[in-house]
């Protein structure tokens, strides 16, 4: 209560003069995990330094360690950051769609040939061999489940489209298996795209009774 009294009574301009550093703060992280996302989609696959991105940024390099504590932790912040912009993209792919059938097979195909996978491939890595990113990761994916039943749930909702499973399951379900294919042929697995039915992991249908 009495921190709360003190705040009140402090002057305006020593209150926003306060703000400013945390908001600049913010607005160097954003652009530091923006700038990483991008370069790590127009390279695909190779590796960003430090002083790659901080140069994006406008930044000093040590400002990446101060901000996210490790390189690795800002490129797990970045990869899922683009993988959230691609599912975006995806989620206008699928309300184009005329049924459920072709939104299982164009949902399956859009994500398969995601550029953010490679990426996101790393992140998981890194969130397996490295226990102090594996909260960052997770933080990530509850985040894209989350907004990818949402989804899933209101356009079947409005196109009168059923599915085998509670929506957050079929989310979970069909992202899993995404991502596991991904981390798969990272690990030297053969084959391609063509080799998974990726589709086949939804079960959302065309009214209550389709098959």
């Amino acid at each position: 209560m009495e921190k709360a009294e003190k705040a009140k009574k402090q002057p305006t301009g020593a209150r926003q003069a306060a703000a400013r550093p945390r908001d600049r703060g913010r607005a160097t992280k954003r652009k530091l995990i923006e700038e990483t996302a991008r370069l790590c989609e127009e390279r695909p696959g190779a590796e960003v330094s430090v002083a790659e991105i901080a140069a994006a940024a406008g930044v000093f390099p040590n400002q990446v360690t101060y901000h996210f504590g490790s390189k690795d932790a800002l490129l797990v912040h970045a990869a899922f950051l683009g993988l959230l912009h691609d599912a975006r993209r995806i989620e206008r792919i699928g309300r184009q769609a005329p049924d459920a059938a072709a939104f299982r097979r164009n949902i399956a195909r859009a994500v398969l040939a995601m550029p953010s996978l490679p990426s996101v491939a790393r992140a998981l890595a890194a969130g397996i061999s490295k226990p102090e990113l594996a909260p960052v990761v997770d933080q990530h994916l509850q985040l894209l489940f989350r907004q990818s039943e949402r989804y899933v749930s209101r356009l079947a909702e409005t196109r009168g489209w059923s599915a085998g499973r509670p929506f957050d399951v079929e989310a979970r379900t069909f992202w899993s298996t995404a991502l596991g294919a991904v981390l798969l042929v990272r690990a030297g697995a053969h084959g391609t795209n063509a080799d998974l039915d990726l589709a086949g992991a939804l079960t959302v249908h065309d009214g209550p009774g389709a098959g």
